[in-house]
């Protein structure tokens, strides 16, 4: 955990850096393809993404430690021959989950998030799931585990290819030539990312694009068809847990409306987005039937609902890169109490983007976890040692954050 959280303080400023970068291109060249909102929900729900994955919130039912001791007929030191074939198998496993994940009712659940921006841009490469609570796949690492590639090899591996997908969520970088048969590149994630018949379920591919090819799920780039990006039953709000768990939710409920056991028992195991016979008339949800006329989702917005926004998401990175520079300090069980204060801030301030009238209640419920941690602990889980009025910074800031939630919903939202 720890080591992890000290991985993101170094990537997360490079990632930010980036998205800055694109968002000034983009406006230089008058092709903007980042609004503001849309990258507040993709970096809020990043954040989400990596306080799961620091505070251990998965289960692994398959340990790779577990294969290595049961299966290996070899053993390989962590040299530059172990990390190669780490690599290639963790592309090789990345590509199976991937494609699973877009083909079965259940999977699709912890990827929708990905796919929910209605954009595309360097900040939607973040929209990683809070809902992958158990890794099925550790098995699709066998070839590694038969070689005995060592466990810290695969851990160290494993972040720096999933950091290597960030750089092609973008629309500013067209066809790479030769590049193009070789590595996943931006046209071929543009495929991936649309929801143009033509492109659905194509380029499954993570650093290597002959997976697809081989495979039989390669699409190229079409000039006459501009991908559009999205889901087609579209999200309809930035708040990134409420994303997380749509899906599942349909799923849930269809299955307990199912009149017939074998559809509440199959649904889960169906292609994406199956539903039992005649509930799209009978319990219709909101699809996109026609990918060249939908309005995308929240266009409206005031520019002072942007920016405070804005202020938020970074205010949120500076108490996340807290956390994850004291992960040994704050310890347990303290870790998981901070979490929830993250995702309580995070909930809050995105409902509040949402324009629900109920971000209220969600800005005094982190008012009232945040008093409650100063008054039990007298100290925001040690800060106090490094800057001795941060309690009262803190208690400033979300005093200011709760009355302008009940600005933005009693006048802002009433005034536009």
């Amino acid at each position: 955990m720890e080591e992890y959280g000290k991985i993101l303080i170094i990537a997360t400023p490079i990632f930010l850096a980036l998205i800055v970068i694109e968002k000034i291109y983009g406006i230089y060249k008058k092709d903007d393809t980042a609004p503001l909102i849309d990258s507040v929900s993709s970096i809020s729900s990043g954040i989400t993404n990596s306080v799961k994955d620091v505070l251990g919130l998965s289960l692994t039912f398959i340990s790779y430690e577990w294969l290595v001791s049961k299966i290996a007929i070899y053993h390989l030191e962590p040299n530059v021959l172990s990390y190669c074939i780490a690599f290639f198998v963790i592309d090789f496993y990345g590509y199976w989950s991937h494609r699973l994940a877009h083909q079965i009712n259940f999977l699709w659940n912890k990827h929708a998030i990905h796919h929910s921006s209605e954009e595309f841009n360097l900040a939607c490469a973040l929209r990683q799931p809070i809902a992958s609570l158990v890794n099925l796949f550790t098995f699709l690492l066998i070839p590694a585990a038969l070689l005995g590639v060592p466990a810290s090899v695969i851990t160290i591996t494993l972040p720096l290819h999933l950091f290597l997908q960030f750089w092609y969520h973008t629309k500013h970088i067209k066809k790479m030539g030769f590049i193009e048969n070789i590595l996943v590149t931006p046209s071929h994630h543009r495929v991936h990312h649309a929801i143009n018949p033509e492109y659905l379920d194509k380029n499954h591919s993570q650093i290597f694009i002959f997976w697809d090819k081989l495979f039989g799920t390669f699409q190229a780039e079409l000039e006459d068809v501009p991908p559009v990006f999205g889901i087609t039953r579209p999200a309809n709000t930035w708040n990134p847990i409420k994303i997380n768990f749509q899906h599942l939710s349909l799923l849930i409920s269809d299955a307990w409306r199912a009149e017939n056991w074998k559809d509440k028992l199959t649904i889960w195991f169906k292609p994406t987005g199956w539903r039992p016979e005649n509930f799209e008339e009978k319990y219709p949800v909101n699809k996109i039937e026609n990918v060249f006329d939908f309005e995308k989702y929240g266009t409206k917005n005031s520019k002072k609902l942007i920016y405070w926004s804005v202020a938020q998401v970074l205010i949120t990175l500076l108490f996340v890169t807290y956390l994850f520079d004291n992960i040994a300090k704050i310890g347990l069980p303290n870790i998981f109490i901070y979490g929830l204060f993250i995702l309580a801030t995070i909930y809050s301030y995105t409902e509040l983007m949402d324009k629900s009238k109920y971000a209220i209640f969600w800005e005094g419920l982190r008012f009232a976890i945040a008093i409650g941690i100063i008054l039990f602990y007298s100290d925001w889980f040690g800060l106090n040692l490094i800057f001795s009025a941060s309690n009262y910074i803190i208690l400033t800031y979300l005093t200011l954050s709760f009355l302008t939630a009940i600005y933005f919903v009693k006048i802002d939202f009433k005034t536009n």
